[in-house]
């Protein structure tokens, strides 16, 4: 199991805080792939603060052609198309880690499916899952209602999809039957067309029909609805004959306000329900409200009260909305996102509130389906550096990451951007911890030889050090009496960052201070690394716990923000290993 404390300092839920594993609860959450980028973007943000004026101004050029989409502020990996092969293998790993069963596609409007782009998908995410990551699956959401385009969409993703059984290991099976969000009324037989209607039924057999409620507060009007975006407190959808519901919806954000009653609005209309409202307090005005997800976690509040079977999430990676001259009583209106407050997306930002919600996420998640306890170390072990791989068979835990995320990044954006990224060099895929009453040993393993120590940013080793496995008179020479102890972004410590063996600690942000050698050996696609315990203020009487993470060719040292975007790390973003005694 990984842990994680996010930028804010909120550590994620492990056993103790979250239940045991609970089988039979789900997570989704909605996905769009329409990020097609024909024209340039449009930073909504940005926009606002250079050009104030614009704010009620539909004719204002800075807001560019009409009708073109409008991102509310910009993406981590940049204003992406959703053939971003590089950018859909890093949600694959982003989903999985965070315990997300099934994605869902916006498909409402019209009959727009996205084919290129959700096919692209499947094919980044059918490589990941032979790389051991288990991705989520997909769901198509269709039109509100059974309308004509619910129906020709219905008909070709059948057709297209479904019938011709592609990407099988990619549905999500919902009560025995490929789950689709879409109305099966109108898949009703057509007199003297014997073909249609065989098509028609065939469909209706073939999935578990949940038709999506559009509506923020009306709650489900028939039996199989299921919501997708409510405000606080939600209902819950599909009743089961054992009491609770099949499904509870979850939001971050509401574009809907008190003016509206609660109701679908513009978001930009004042007041609207942001990320940092909540019913029970109201609108938090301090200008950073937007970085602790208050309206999300009320939002899972109401679903731990209901525990559903299902949590649908709304949602990863919208970025962007349409601009309308009048809609949902605002003029110059953006219906669905706005800006960093009057937004949904849980996918990480560049600046703002970076991927707090994305570790909020994961926190949540393990709170509702449970995790498992840590494992334990294995018996004591003397490792001799560059000896046989044989030496770690026995020493547990084995702590695995997923191969295959180094490829290069060669991709279009919006408009005219293009993102290239050529970091990923050595591929971590696996790690174990040793130990004997002198020295800590640390193994990592890449996919295949590793880089020789020249290289820059080689193989960084980093370590925290949890205090109530110090020594009260560490034999280190630093001073380790004060506390809590510096640290960067937790970490005390770091290997191979001055010169290859250099143990260095922190002296407080990213500033450190070397304090002894440690041994090395590379052997193929193995690095081996031993510490002595008594520069860690480890005593060999007490027991050692630790978190650890590996991190190869990163570009901006100091930026956790680059550990998504350069060179690999083990495991992922602000994830860590644990190891103890």
């Amino acid at each position: 199991m990984w842990e994680a404390v996010d930028a804010l300092g909120r550590r994620v839920a492990t056993r103790g805080v979250a239940p045991a594993p609970r089988p039979g609860k789900f997570v989704g959450i909605f996905y769009w792939t329409w990020h097609v980028g024909s024209s340039e973007p449009y930073n909504v943000s940005k926009i606002i603060a250079e050009h104030p004026a614009a704010l009620n101004d539909y004719e204002h050029p800075a807001w560019g052609p009409w009708f073109a989409p409008h991102h509310w502020a910009e993406p981590l990996f940049g204003f992406y198309r959703s053939t971003d092969r590089w950018v859909l293998r890093k949600h694959a790993e982003m989903l999985a880690a965070a315990g997300v069963d099934a994605v869902f596609f916006d498909c409402t409007n019209g009959t727009f499916t996205w084919d290129e782009q959700y096919k692209t998908l499947c094919e980044v995410w059918t490589a990941a899952r032979a790389d051991g990551v288990p991705t989520p699956k997909i769901v198509f959401m269709l039109p509100f209602g059974p309308s004509q385009d619910s129906l020709t969409s219905l008909k070709h993703l059948y057709l297209d999809l479904y019938k011709p059984g592609r990407w099988r290991d990619l549905w999500f099976v919902w009560k025995g039957k490929p789950l689709i969000m879409a109305y099966p009324d109108n898949l009703t037989d057509v007199p003297d067309d014997p073909e249609e209607t065989r098509l028609r039924r065939e469909i209706r057999e073939f999935f578990t029909f949940r038709p999506g409620q559009p509506d923020y507060v009306n709650g489900p009007s028939r039996p199989d609805h299921w919501g997708w975006l409510e405000v606080y407190p939600q209902h819950g959808y599909v009743k089961l004959p054992e009491g609770g519901y099949e499904q509870v919806p979850v939001g971050v954000a509401q574009n809907a306000c008190d003016a509206s009653g609660g109701h679908c609005a513009a978001f930009n209309l004042p007041d609207t329900y942001g990320r940092s409202y909540t019913r029970r307090k109201g609108h938090d005005r301090r200008p950073d409200a937007h970085m602790y997800g208050l309206n999300f976690a009320e939002q899972w509040d109401r679903a731990f009260e209901l525990d559903p079977e299902f949590v649908f999430v709304t949602g990863w990676n919208e970025w962007v909305a349409g601009r309308h001259k009048h809609w949902g009583m605002k003029d110059n209106a953006f219906p669905d996102e706005y800006d960093v407050e009057r937004s949904r997306d849980i996918e990480p930002m560049k600046g703002g509130h970076g991927d707090n919600y994305y570790y909020q996420l994961v926190d949540f998640v393990r709170r509702f389906k449970g995790v498992h306890e840590l494992p334990k170390a294995s018996p004591p072990k003397t490792i001799r550096l560059g000896g046989p791989a044989s030496q770690w068979d026995a020493v547990g835990p084995d702590f695995r990451t997923w191969p295959g995320n180094t490829k290069p990044r060669d991709a279009q954006g919006y408009g005219s951007t293009r993102y290239t990224n050529h970091t990923g060099r050595n591929d971590l895929v696996r790690a174990k911890v040793a130990r004997d009453r002198t020295n800590l040993y640390f193994m990592v393993e890449c996919a295949s030889d590793i880089t020789p120590p020249s290289s820059p940013n080689w193989m960084w080793l980093l370590i925290q050090i949890s205090p109530s496995a110090l020594s009260a008179q560490p034999s280190a020479s630093f001073p380790l009496a004060s506390r809590p102890l510096p640290n960067w972004e937790g970490y005390h410590f770091i290997v191979n960052r001055a010169a290859p063996g250099v143990l260095e600690v922190c002296t407080g942000g990213w500033n450190w201070k070397p304090v002894g050698k440690a041994r090395y050996a590379v052997n193929g696609n193995r690095l081996e690394i031993a510490i002595p315990r008594r520069l860690l203020g480890l005593p060999a009487g007490r027991p050692a716990d630790i978190r650890f993470k590996w991190a190869d060719n990163v570009q901006k040292p100091g930026d956790i923000m680059d550990f998504y975007l350069s060179g690999d790390v083990a495991p992922l973003g602000r994830f860590v290993w644990r190891w103890r005694e």
